[in-house]
Protein backbone atom coordinates (compact mmCIF):
# COMPACT_ATOMS: atom_id res chain seq x y z
CA UNK A 1 0.00 0.00 0.00
CA UNK A 2 1.75 3.42 -0.78
CA UNK A 3 1.91 5.82 1.61
CA UNK A 4 -0.22 8.49 1.82
CA UNK A 5 0.92 12.31 1.11
CA UNK A 6 -2.47 14.32 1.98
CA UNK A 7 -2.40 14.27 5.70
CA UNK A 8 -1.42 17.40 6.89
CA UNK A 9 1.45 17.56 9.05
CA UNK A 10 1.09 18.44 12.23
CA UNK A 11 2.22 21.64 14.32
CA UNK A 12 5.11 19.66 15.53
CA UNK A 13 6.12 17.93 12.49
CA UNK A 14 6.29 21.09 10.48
CA UNK A 15 8.33 22.14 13.57
CA UNK A 16 10.89 19.63 13.27
CA UNK A 17 11.06 20.12 9.71
CA UNK A 18 12.12 23.77 10.42
CA UNK A 19 15.09 22.74 12.43
CA UNK A 20 16.61 20.30 10.27
CA UNK A 21 16.18 22.44 7.31
CA UNK A 22 18.02 24.91 9.56
CA UNK A 23 20.80 22.40 10.61
CA UNK A 24 20.27 22.93 14.79
CA UNK A 25 19.68 20.14 17.24
CA UNK A 26 16.89 19.66 19.80
CA UNK A 27 19.74 21.49 22.46
CA UNK A 28 20.63 24.12 20.22
CA UNK A 29 17.07 25.45 19.47
CA UNK A 30 15.92 24.56 22.99
CA UNK A 31 18.82 27.49 23.77
CA UNK A 32 17.96 29.82 21.59
CA UNK A 33 13.98 29.96 22.55
CA UNK A 34 14.74 29.65 26.53
CA UNK A 35 13.38 26.50 26.80
CA UNK A 36 14.63 22.95 27.09
CA UNK A 37 15.54 20.06 24.81
CA UNK A 38 12.84 17.65 26.28
CA UNK A 39 10.26 20.76 25.95
CA UNK A 40 11.40 20.94 21.91
CA UNK A 41 11.30 17.25 21.85
CA UNK A 42 7.79 17.34 23.72
CA UNK A 43 6.18 19.98 21.27
CA UNK A 44 7.69 17.85 18.10
CA UNK A 45 6.30 14.82 18.76
CA UNK A 46 3.08 16.45 19.89
CA UNK A 47 3.08 16.07 23.57
CA UNK A 48 3.15 19.50 24.12
CA UNK A 49 0.90 21.92 22.29
CA UNK A 50 1.18 24.32 19.72
CA UNK A 51 3.01 27.26 21.37
CA UNK A 52 1.92 30.79 22.38
CA UNK A 53 2.34 33.15 19.13
CA UNK A 54 5.31 34.83 21.23
CA UNK A 55 6.69 32.09 21.28
CA UNK A 56 5.73 30.97 17.69
CA UNK A 57 7.15 34.27 16.71
CA UNK A 58 10.34 33.28 17.90
CA UNK A 59 10.65 30.08 16.53
CA UNK A 60 9.77 31.39 13.31
CA UNK A 61 12.78 34.09 13.93
CA UNK A 62 15.31 31.52 14.77
CA UNK A 63 14.53 28.75 12.14
CA UNK A 64 14.35 31.48 9.27
CA UNK A 65 10.79 30.91 8.82
CA UNK A 66 8.82 33.60 6.90
CA UNK A 67 5.04 32.69 7.40
CA UNK A 68 3.71 31.64 10.90
CA UNK A 69 1.59 29.37 8.33
CA UNK A 70 4.75 27.75 7.55
CA UNK A 71 4.80 26.04 11.09
CA UNK A 72 1.21 25.89 12.18
CA UNK A 73 -0.27 25.09 8.79
CA UNK A 74 -3.50 27.87 9.53
CA UNK A 75 -3.43 30.46 6.66
CA UNK A 76 -5.26 32.10 9.05
CA UNK A 77 -2.43 33.24 11.32
CA UNK A 78 -0.67 35.97 10.17
CA UNK A 79 2.47 37.01 11.81
CA UNK A 80 2.57 40.25 9.90
CA UNK A 81 1.45 42.14 12.83
CA UNK A 82 3.31 41.17 15.44
CA UNK A 83 6.67 40.26 12.79
CA UNK A 84 8.01 41.52 9.70
CA UNK A 85 6.19 45.01 9.00
CA UNK A 86 6.35 46.61 5.05
CA UNK A 87 7.50 49.98 5.30
CA UNK A 88 5.08 52.60 3.85
CA UNK A 89 7.64 52.89 0.86
CA UNK A 90 8.11 49.26 -0.06
CA UNK A 91 6.01 49.75 -2.87
CA UNK A 92 8.33 52.38 -4.26
CA UNK A 93 11.47 50.45 -3.93
CA UNK A 94 9.90 47.51 -5.66
CA UNK A 95 8.84 49.37 -8.68
CA UNK A 96 12.38 51.01 -8.84
CA UNK A 97 14.13 47.29 -8.29
CA UNK A 98 11.81 45.62 -11.33
CA UNK A 99 11.66 48.74 -13.94
CA UNK A 100 14.89 48.65 -16.60
CA UNK A 101 15.42 50.60 -19.55
CA UNK A 102 16.17 48.79 -22.65
CA UNK A 103 17.24 52.18 -24.07
CA UNK A 104 20.08 54.31 -23.20
CA UNK A 105 19.06 58.03 -21.93
CA UNK A 106 19.91 61.08 -24.18
CA UNK A 107 21.48 62.60 -21.79
CA UNK A 108 25.04 62.18 -20.15
CA UNK A 109 25.50 60.34 -17.25
CA UNK A 110 27.21 62.15 -13.73
CA UNK A 111 30.53 61.90 -13.22
CA UNK A 112 31.43 59.09 -11.11
CA UNK A 113 32.85 61.19 -8.27
CA UNK A 114 29.68 63.38 -8.05
CA UNK A 115 27.26 59.80 -8.26
CA UNK A 116 30.29 58.41 -5.20
CA UNK A 117 29.53 61.54 -3.55
CA UNK A 118 25.81 60.69 -3.28
CA UNK A 119 26.23 57.12 -2.27
CA UNK A 120 28.62 57.98 0.89
CA UNK A 121 26.01 60.98 1.67
CA UNK A 122 23.40 57.76 1.48
CA UNK A 123 25.26 55.74 3.80
CA UNK A 124 25.64 58.73 6.30
CA UNK A 125 21.60 59.00 6.14
CA UNK A 126 21.65 55.34 6.75
CA UNK A 127 23.48 54.86 9.74
CA UNK A 128 23.06 58.82 11.31
CA UNK A 129 19.98 60.27 9.93
CA UNK A 130 19.34 64.17 10.26
CA UNK A 131 18.64 65.50 13.76
CA UNK A 132 15.72 66.81 13.74
CA UNK A 133 14.23 64.94 10.85
CA UNK A 134 10.49 63.46 10.56
CA UNK A 135 11.96 60.85 9.65
CA UNK A 136 13.30 57.94 10.39
CA UNK A 137 16.08 56.24 7.92
CA UNK A 138 14.24 53.48 6.46
CA UNK A 139 12.48 56.72 5.19
CA UNK A 140 14.87 58.91 3.99
CA UNK A 141 16.74 55.82 1.87
CA UNK A 142 13.65 54.67 0.02
CA UNK A 143 13.08 58.23 -1.13
CA UNK A 144 16.62 58.13 -2.51
CA UNK A 145 16.75 54.73 -3.75
CA UNK A 146 14.82 54.95 -6.51
CA UNK A 147 17.40 57.59 -8.21
CA UNK A 148 20.67 56.20 -7.28
CA UNK A 149 19.47 52.95 -8.46
CA UNK A 150 18.35 54.97 -12.04
CA UNK A 151 21.88 56.78 -12.04
CA UNK A 152 24.04 53.80 -11.31
CA UNK A 153 23.09 52.07 -13.85
CA UNK A 154 23.16 54.64 -16.63
CA UNK A 155 26.72 55.81 -15.36
CA UNK A 156 27.58 51.68 -15.82
CA UNK A 157 25.99 51.49 -19.53
CA UNK A 158 27.57 55.28 -20.39
CA UNK A 159 30.95 54.52 -19.34
CA UNK A 160 33.88 52.38 -20.29
CA UNK A 161 36.86 51.09 -18.60
CA UNK A 162 38.10 52.25 -15.36
CA UNK A 163 35.19 54.74 -14.49
CA UNK A 164 32.68 52.44 -15.48
CA UNK A 165 34.37 49.65 -12.65
CA UNK A 166 34.05 52.68 -10.43
CA UNK A 167 30.22 52.95 -11.69
CA UNK A 168 30.11 49.58 -10.93
CA UNK A 169 31.18 49.61 -7.26
CA UNK A 170 29.13 52.78 -6.36
CA UNK A 171 26.24 50.67 -7.86
CA UNK A 172 27.11 47.89 -5.70
CA UNK A 173 26.97 49.97 -2.66
CA UNK A 174 23.50 51.11 -3.46
CA UNK A 175 22.65 47.85 -3.70
CA UNK A 176 23.83 47.48 -0.64
CA UNK A 177 21.50 49.95 0.71
CA UNK A 178 18.47 48.49 -1.18
CA UNK A 179 19.32 44.88 0.99
CA UNK A 180 19.70 46.68 3.95
CA UNK A 181 15.97 48.92 3.73
CA UNK A 182 14.55 45.60 2.87
CA UNK A 183 15.63 43.67 5.38
CA UNK A 184 13.25 42.35 8.01
CA UNK A 185 10.07 43.02 6.09
CA UNK A 186 7.85 40.66 4.07
CA UNK A 187 10.07 40.73 0.90
CA UNK A 188 12.66 38.11 1.17
CA UNK A 189 12.51 37.70 -2.48
CA UNK A 190 13.55 41.12 -2.69
CA UNK A 191 16.07 40.69 -0.23
CA UNK A 192 17.95 37.92 -2.57
CA UNK A 193 17.36 40.05 -5.34
CA UNK A 194 19.75 42.84 -4.33
CA UNK A 195 21.97 40.45 -2.62
CA UNK A 196 22.31 38.92 -6.02
CA UNK A 197 23.00 41.71 -8.20
CA UNK A 198 25.51 43.82 -5.87
CA UNK A 199 27.85 40.79 -5.91
CA UNK A 200 27.36 40.40 -9.72
CA UNK A 201 28.29 44.46 -9.85
CA UNK A 202 31.04 43.85 -7.90
CA UNK A 203 32.39 41.14 -9.82
CA UNK A 204 32.32 42.74 -13.16
CA UNK A 205 34.16 45.79 -11.40
CA UNK A 206 37.04 43.34 -10.83
CA UNK A 207 37.35 44.82 -6.97
CA UNK A 208 38.57 42.62 -4.10
CA UNK A 209 36.84 45.33 -1.99
CA UNK A 210 33.95 45.17 -3.50
CA UNK A 211 33.16 41.45 -3.70
CA UNK A 212 34.02 41.30 0.25
CA UNK A 213 31.86 44.23 0.81
CA UNK A 214 28.84 42.25 -1.01
CA UNK A 215 29.64 38.30 0.45
CA UNK A 216 28.92 40.31 4.03
CA UNK A 217 26.19 41.69 2.92
CA UNK A 218 24.95 37.89 0.88
CA UNK A 219 26.30 36.32 4.32
CA UNK A 220 23.36 37.92 6.22
CA UNK A 221 21.21 36.96 3.41
CA UNK A 222 22.36 33.10 3.43
CA UNK A 223 22.19 33.15 7.36
CA UNK A 224 18.76 34.52 7.30
CA UNK A 225 17.03 33.00 4.76
CA UNK A 226 18.30 29.45 6.43
CA UNK A 227 20.76 28.32 3.90
CA UNK A 228 23.55 26.13 4.21
CA UNK A 229 26.41 27.45 6.91
CA UNK A 230 29.07 25.77 4.70
CA UNK A 231 27.91 27.98 1.80
CA UNK A 232 28.09 31.07 3.91
CA UNK A 233 31.43 30.15 5.07
CA UNK A 234 32.86 29.20 2.15
CA UNK A 235 31.45 32.24 0.11
CA UNK A 236 33.27 35.03 3.08
CA UNK A 237 36.52 32.95 3.34
CA UNK A 238 36.91 32.68 -0.73
CA UNK A 239 36.12 36.70 -0.64
CA UNK A 240 38.91 37.05 2.43
CA UNK A 241 41.34 35.35 0.35
CA UNK A 242 41.20 38.14 -2.32
CA UNK A 243 42.36 40.77 0.14
CA UNK A 244 45.68 41.64 1.69
CA UNK A 245 46.21 41.82 5.71
CA UNK A 246 48.98 44.38 5.33
CA UNK A 247 48.31 48.35 6.54
CA UNK A 248 45.94 48.96 3.92
CA UNK A 249 43.17 49.62 6.25
CA UNK A 250 40.50 49.18 3.76
CA UNK A 251 41.44 45.83 3.01
CA UNK A 252 42.09 44.97 6.30
CA UNK A 253 38.42 46.01 7.46
CA UNK A 254 36.58 43.89 5.17
CA UNK A 255 38.99 41.19 6.10
CA UNK A 256 38.04 41.22 9.80
CA UNK A 257 34.25 41.84 8.62
CA UNK A 258 34.76 38.64 7.22
CA UNK A 259 36.32 36.65 9.74
CA UNK A 260 32.88 38.26 11.87
CA UNK A 261 30.76 37.12 9.57
CA UNK A 262 31.70 33.81 9.61
CA UNK A 263 31.82 33.37 13.65
CA UNK A 264 28.37 34.71 13.21
CA UNK A 265 27.30 31.88 10.72
CA UNK A 266 29.05 29.03 12.88
CA UNK A 267 27.42 30.87 16.09
CA UNK A 268 23.82 30.71 14.83
CA UNK A 269 23.94 26.96 14.64
CA UNK A 270 26.07 26.86 18.46
CA UNK A 271 29.30 25.73 16.85
CA UNK A 272 31.15 27.18 19.72
CA UNK A 273 34.76 26.72 19.74
CA UNK A 274 34.21 27.54 15.77
CA UNK A 275 32.14 30.53 15.98
CA UNK A 276 35.52 31.85 18.39
CA UNK A 277 38.16 31.29 16.72
CA UNK A 278 36.68 33.48 13.60
CA UNK A 279 35.77 35.74 16.40
CA UNK A 280 39.11 36.07 17.48
CA UNK A 281 40.58 36.99 14.09
CA UNK A 282 37.98 39.57 13.45
CA UNK A 283 39.32 40.77 17.04
CA UNK A 284 42.97 40.81 16.12
CA UNK A 285 42.18 42.71 12.80
CA UNK A 286 39.95 45.50 15.24
CA UNK A 287 43.13 45.53 17.02
CA UNK A 288 45.46 46.12 14.32
CA UNK A 289 43.11 49.09 13.05
CA UNK A 290 43.04 50.42 16.47
CA UNK A 291 40.55 51.46 18.93
CA UNK A 292 39.22 54.33 17.12
CA UNK A 293 38.96 52.96 13.80
CA UNK A 294 35.73 52.64 12.34
CA UNK A 295 35.19 52.20 8.52
CA UNK A 296 32.79 54.49 7.29
CA UNK A 297 29.79 52.90 6.09
CA UNK A 298 30.83 49.06 7.03
CA UNK A 299 31.08 50.46 10.18
CA UNK A 300 33.51 47.65 11.42
CA UNK A 301 36.03 48.38 14.44
CA UNK A 302 36.66 47.28 17.78
CA UNK A 303 32.90 48.58 19.20
CA UNK A 304 31.56 46.67 16.34
CA UNK A 305 33.04 43.38 16.96
CA UNK A 306 32.74 43.55 21.08
CA UNK A 307 28.86 44.14 20.33
CA UNK A 308 28.55 41.28 18.43
CA UNK A 309 30.30 38.89 20.75
CA UNK A 310 26.85 39.79 22.87
CA UNK A 311 24.98 38.12 19.88
CA UNK A 312 26.97 35.82 19.39
CA UNK A 313 26.23 34.92 23.54
CA UNK A 314 22.61 34.98 22.75
CA UNK A 315 22.57 32.75 19.10
CA UNK A 316 24.11 30.52 20.97
CA UNK A 317 22.04 30.62 24.61
CA UNK A 318 25.32 31.29 26.43
CA UNK A 319 23.02 33.30 29.18
CA UNK A 320 25.52 34.14 31.47
CA UNK A 321 27.93 35.38 29.25
CA UNK A 322 25.72 37.27 27.34
CA UNK A 323 24.54 39.02 30.57
CA UNK A 324 28.56 39.95 31.45
CA UNK A 325 28.73 41.37 27.40
CA UNK A 326 25.49 43.36 27.80
CA UNK A 327 26.57 44.71 31.41
CA UNK A 328 29.68 45.94 29.82
CA UNK A 329 28.43 47.22 26.55
CA UNK A 330 29.78 50.27 25.25
CA UNK A 331 28.74 51.80 21.54
CA UNK A 332 30.96 54.90 22.21
CA UNK A 333 32.91 54.40 19.42
CA UNK A 334 29.94 52.82 17.28
CA UNK A 335 29.40 55.72 14.48
CA UNK A 336 26.23 54.71 13.70
CA UNK A 337 22.65 55.25 15.43
CA UNK A 338 21.19 52.03 13.26
CA UNK A 339 24.04 49.67 15.45
CA UNK A 340 24.10 51.03 18.48
CA UNK A 341 20.00 50.62 18.20
CA UNK A 342 20.35 46.89 16.74
CA UNK A 343 23.31 46.27 19.48
CA UNK A 344 21.38 47.71 22.55
CA UNK A 345 18.13 45.37 21.87
CA UNK A 346 20.71 42.66 21.54
CA UNK A 347 21.73 43.72 25.21
CA UNK A 348 17.74 44.22 26.12
CA UNK A 349 17.34 40.41 24.79
CA UNK A 350 20.13 38.73 26.97
CA UNK A 351 18.27 40.62 29.87
CA UNK A 352 14.92 39.51 28.92
CA UNK A 353 16.20 36.05 29.05
CA UNK A 354 17.10 36.15 32.71
CA UNK A 355 13.67 37.83 33.52
CA UNK A 356 15.53 41.17 33.94
CA UNK A 357 12.61 42.90 32.44
CA UNK A 358 13.29 46.41 34.34
CA UNK A 359 16.46 46.46 32.24
CA UNK A 360 14.83 45.02 29.51
CA UNK A 361 12.34 47.80 28.50
CA UNK A 362 15.17 50.15 29.80
CA UNK A 363 17.15 48.73 26.90
CA UNK A 364 14.57 48.89 24.03
CA UNK A 365 13.58 52.43 24.95
CA UNK A 366 17.05 53.53 25.11
CA UNK A 367 17.04 51.69 21.62
CA UNK A 368 14.40 53.21 20.12
CA UNK A 369 15.24 57.22 21.25
CA UNK A 370 18.80 56.23 18.93
CA UNK A 371 16.85 54.70 15.88
CA UNK A 372 13.14 54.46 15.97
CA UNK A 373 12.91 52.42 12.46
CA UNK A 374 15.50 50.31 13.54
CA UNK A 375 13.48 48.54 16.68
CA UNK A 376 10.14 48.76 14.40
CA UNK A 377 11.56 46.42 12.61
CA UNK A 378 13.43 43.86 15.23
CA UNK A 379 11.81 40.76 15.39
CA UNK A 380 13.16 40.07 18.72
CA UNK A 381 11.26 43.91 19.85
CA UNK A 382 8.38 43.06 18.20
CA UNK A 383 8.06 39.67 19.88
CA UNK A 384 8.81 40.48 23.20
CA UNK A 385 7.06 44.23 24.15
CA UNK A 386 3.71 42.40 24.21
CA UNK A 387 5.29 39.73 27.25
CA UNK A 388 6.96 42.69 28.50
CA UNK A 389 3.40 44.53 28.87
CA UNK A 390 2.21 41.59 30.52
CA UNK A 391 4.97 40.64 32.77
CA UNK A 392 6.98 43.30 33.38
CA UNK A 393 6.91 45.04 37.08
CA UNK A 394 4.44 47.89 37.55
CA UNK A 395 7.09 50.37 37.37
CA UNK A 396 7.84 49.85 34.18
CA UNK A 397 4.87 47.76 32.67
CA UNK A 398 2.91 51.19 31.07
CA UNK A 399 6.59 52.01 29.73
CA UNK A 400 6.20 48.89 27.75
CA UNK A 401 2.98 49.47 26.91
CA UNK A 402 3.58 53.32 25.45
CA UNK A 403 6.98 51.71 23.66
CA UNK A 404 5.06 49.01 21.92
CA UNK A 405 2.41 51.52 20.12
CA UNK A 406 5.24 53.59 19.48
CA UNK A 407 6.53 50.83 17.88
CA UNK A 408 2.98 49.43 16.04
CA UNK A 409 2.53 46.02 17.99
CA UNK A 410 -0.88 45.71 19.33
CA UNK A 411 -0.97 44.77 23.18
Amino acid sequence: MSERTDIPLTVGQRIRRARERAGLSRPVLAGLVDRSPDWVKGVENGAIGMPRLPMLLRLAEVLGVEDLADLTGEGRISSSTYGKTAHADLPLVKHALATYRLTTRDEEPEPVDVLASRVRRAWQLWHCPDQGASNGHRSRIAQLLPDLLADTRHAVRAHEGAERRRALVAQAQTYHLAQLYLSFQPAPDLVMLTGDRAMAAAQDADSPKAVAAAAWYVNHVYRDAGEATDARVELAEEAASLLRQDDDPEDLARWGLLQLAVALSFAKIGRHGSAWRYWDRADSAARRLGDTYAHPWLIFGRGIVDAYALTMHNDMARVGEALEAATSLDLGSVPSATRRSYHLIEAARAHGRQGEHVAAVHLLTKAYDESPETIQYNLYARAALPDLVRAAPPVVREDARRLAVEVGVPV
